[in-house]
């Protein structure tokens, strides 16, 4: 078994413990910490913070440190723009909602950092995702975490087997309470006190309008319509909303109003009620699927739209090219949002996945 392990540490209760478990252990680790973001000098945006702030890799730095630990900041702000901040501004401009995390996780925790844990002689890595490893038919899955309140498989499902096959998740089999226990223990309460931001990490405030306006986004405002295509007010520009959408439309209908569709083509957004946004079909594209063949001898699969949403009963069907996947779900599930992922589940293992279209 591999000894020596390189460990992504950002700073926060999770990677810390993480790191604390697999030196008790007995790995050899080498902490790493990187750099994604600099919204100072990359942006107009007024202040850093999460993962991407100066403030949270110095606390990695002094965590490490404090276990004994070999540790190392490595710039990854390149490799993230391209990736991960690109899509982010396009897929808004488009009229589609991105998941960040997900190519992140993709392209940075498990590209990135593959290559880094390469140069520092490490073998596998770890990171602080509540997320399991499993065996099935012979292939290598994500699984889902003990701690189903935290579990992180809806961001991971781009993984590959191999990046599965050179990882650990050391608080998989972990409840969260039992982490902060742990952290407690161990001397680090101010991690256990330390508020968790549900942001995404490079957008301060969650004000992702201000984001796309200092990357350059300067949409034109257009049209409000309802179902019956009557025009019923001025929105700001596409980029600026997302289906499902509800607070700061701008606009009074007399009822609650949804954004139920976006049209950049016209320039035009469509405002709706809360049942319009209901179906029991969805398609995705750019599909990943472990074992074909396990889905088309049984194409009954647990569905997830969202990370904060349960997983719903669907049946799976595969276009010609296996690149474009069909869903029909057993009851309504509400606003499947172009852009976001669909993750795919069979007996708490992540089968598939694919971007909703």
């Amino acid at each position: 078994m591999p000894r020596r392990v390189l460990i992504a540490m950002s700073g926060g209760i999770d990677s810390t413990v993480s790191a604390l478990l697999l030196k008790e252990q007995g790995y050899e680790s080498v902490g790493v910490t990187f750099r994604t973001f600099d919204s100072m000098k990359e942006s107009c945006l007024a202040r850093e913070k999460g993962c991407c702030s100066i403030e949270s890799i110095i606390e990695a730095k002094h965590n490490a440190e404090r276990m004994g630990i070999e540790h190392h900041i490595v710039d990854f702000r390149a490799t993230f723009r391209e990736h991960v901040i690109s899509n982010f501004v396009s897929e808004y401009v488009q009229g589609r909602t991105p998941n960040p995390c997900v190519l992140c996780n993709s392209h940075i925790k498990w590209g990135a950092l593959l290559d880094a844990a390469r140069e520092y002689g490490c073998e596998i890595i770890a990171t602080g995702h509540y997320a399991r490893i499993a065996e099935h038919g012979g292939h290598t899955y994500l699984r889902t975490a003990v701690d189903g309140h935290k579990d992180q498989t809806y961001f991971l499902w781009m993984l590959t087997e191999d990046n599965l096959r050179h990882t650990i998740f050391p608080l998989g089999g972990l409840t969260k309470d039992e982490v902060r226990r742990i952290a407690s223990a161990h001397g680090y309460e101010a991690l256990v006190k330390k508020r968790e931001s549900q942001e995404v990490c490079f957008i301060p405030d969650n004000d992702y309008r201000s984001f796309l306006s200092c990357e350059g986004v300067h949409p034109e405002p257009g049209e409000y319509i309802d179902a019956e295509g009557r025009v019923v007010g001025r929105h700001q520009g596409c980029p600026f909303y997302t289906i499902g959408q509800r607070k700061g439309l701008g606009v009074a209908l007399g009822y609650p109003a949804f954004v139920t569709k976006i049209d950049t083509a016209s320039n035009r957004i469509t405002l709706g009620q809360y049942d319009d946004l209901n179906t029991t079909m969805l398609q995705a594209h750019d599909v990943h699927i472990r074992d074909m063949q396990w889905l088309i001898d049984s194409p009954q699969v647990e569905a997830r739209i969202r990370y904060r949403s349960a997983a719903a009963p669907a049946t799976i069907a595969m276009d010609d090219t296996g690149d474009t996947l069909t869903l029909q779900f057993e009851q309504p599930v509400w606003a499947p949002t172009p852009g976001q992922s669909v993750v795919l589940y069979k007996e708490n293992l992540v089968v598939g996945g694919g971007i909703i279209v």
